[in-house]
C-alpha cells in the first residue's frame, strides 16, 4: 500500500467475511473491522442445526402451509367429482366470489356456534388456564423427589387417553347409571342430571378438560420454574419475604413471559375448542348447548358435501385467530414481553 493511499480507499480493498486486522487512525486511537460472514460461512457453521430442524419445517411444510393454498375453494362452488384429478375439480369448479362467506354469515346456526364457542373459550380461560401454574407452583415445591414424580406420572397420564376414553369414564362416574347416580339414590336423594344438562354442559366439558391436559400442561411452567434462580428465594428469605411475597415478587415475574406466550397462542385458537369431545356429547345435551364451530362445519358443511361452505368457516376462523394474535402480541409488547415474536 502507498503512502497515499487514503484509508477510504485502503477499507474498500478489505474483503468482506475475512477477519481483518486492527488499524491505529492517529495515536491512541483503534478501530475494529466488524467482520461479515457469508452465506456460505453460516451455513458451513449452521449445518448441523438446519440438518435438525428440516424434518420438523418439512412436515409444518407439507401439512400446514402447501394446504393453505386450498382456501381457494372457499370462493368456488366447489365439485371434487369434475375432471380426472383434483387439480381439474379446482380450475372447473364454479367461481362465486363470496357466496359462500354470505350463505355462513346468514345462517343463524353458524352465529349461535360462534356464540357457543367464544362463550366455552372465554369460560376455560378462567377457570383452566391458571390450573396448570398453581399445579405446577405446587409440584415445584414438593421436597421429597419421590412424591413428585408419583404426582406428576398420575396426573400426566390422562392426557394420553382418548376423548372417547375421557367421555366413557365421566359417564360412568356422573351418568345417570354412573357410581354417583347409584350413590344419591342408594341415600334417598334425588340424582343430578350433570351428563345431559344443558344449563350446566360448559362446567362438564370444562372439568373434563381439566382432568385431561391440566397435569401435561404443567410440564411447560415446571420448566420454567427451573430456570428461576434459587438464590433469588434464597436472599429473600434472608430478607425476611414470607412464602406469598417470594412467589409474588419471584415465581410470577419468571413465569410471565412463558404465560403470556400460552396466553397469545391460547387466543389464536380462541374459535378451536375441540371437535371429539363435543361431537360426543352433542345428542346428550342438544345442539343449542353442544354446537361448536367445528361440529357446524362437519353437520351443515361436510355431510352434505358443501366443500366451500367448510372452507370458508375454517377461513374465517383462521382470519379471526389472525387478528387475536396480533392484538394480543401488541398488548404485550406495551407490557414489556416479547410476545410470539419481538417487535421491530
Amino acid at each position: 500500500m502507498s503512502i497515499d493511499e487514503t484509508t477510504a480507499e485502503r477499507d474498500r480493498r478489505i474483503r468482506p467475511g475475512r477477519r481483518t486486522r486492527r488499524d491505529r487512525r492517529g495515536p491512541g486511537v483503534r478501530r475494529t473491522f466488524r467482520v461479515r460472514r457469508t452465506f456460505r460461512d453460516r451455513l458451513r457453521r449452521d449445518w448441523p442445526l438446519l440438518l435438525m430442524v428440516a424434518p420438523a419445517a418439512l412436515l409444518l411444510l407439507v401439512f400446514h402451509y402447501l394446504p393453505t393454498l386450498g382456501n381457494v375453494i372457499a370462493f368456488q362452488d366447489y365439485n371434487p367429482f369434475l375432471g380426472d384429478d383434483p387439480l381439474d375439480a379446482f380450475l372447473q369448479s364454479e367461481w362465486i366470489g363470496f357466496g359462500n362467506f354470505e350463505t355462513l354469515f346468514t345462517d343463524p346456526a353458524f352465529w349461535d356456534a360462534v356464540r357457543n364457542t367464544l362463550t366455552i373459550t372465554a369460560f376455560q380461560l378462567v377457570f383452566f388456564f391458571p390450573l396448570p401454574i398453581l399445579l405446577a407452583v405446587l409440584l415445584n415445591n414438593v421436597l421429597s423427589a419421590r412424591v413428585r414424580g408419583l404426582v406428576q406420572s398420575v396426573v400426566y397420564l390422562p392426557h394420553f387417553f382418548s376423548w372417547v376414553l375421557v367421555v366413557t369414564f365421566f359417564v360412568q362416574m356422573l351418568g345417570g347409571a354412573g357410581l354417583l347416580t347409584q350413590e344419591m339414590r342408594q341415600a334417598g336423594l334425588e340424582p343430578w342430571q350433570v351428563m345431559t344438562n344443558p344449563d350446566t354442559f360448559i362446567v362438564l366439558v370444562t372439568a373434563e378438560a381439566i382432568w385431561k391436559d391440566a397435569g401435561w400442561g404443567a410440564i411447560v411452567f415446571l420448566a420454567a420454574l427451573s430456570a428461576i434462580d434459587q438464590n433469588l428465594y434464597e436472599a429473600a428469605a434472608a430478607d425476611g419475604a414470607g412464602r406469598w411475597r417470594r412467589f409474588w415478587h419471584i415465581t410470577l415475574p419468571g413465569l410471565r413471559p412463558v404465560i403470556i406466550l400460552l396466553l397469545i397462542m391460547r387466543l389464536g385458537d380462541a374459535l378451536s375448542v375441540g371437535f371429539e369431545q363435543f361431537i360426543l356429547q352433542r345428542e346428550a345435551v342438544g345442539r343449542q348447548a353442544a354446537e361448536v364451530l367445528d361440529t357446524f362445519v362437519y353437520y351443515q358443511a361436510i355431510v352434505p358435501q358443501q366443500w366451500g361452505l367448510g372452507a370458508a368457516a375454517g377461513l374465517f376462523k383462521a382470519v379471526v385467530g389472525l387478528i387475536l394474535i396480533l392484538a394480543a402480541n401488541s398488548a404485550a409488547h406495551r407490557l414489556g414481553e416479547q410476545g410470539v415474536y419481538a417487535k421491530s
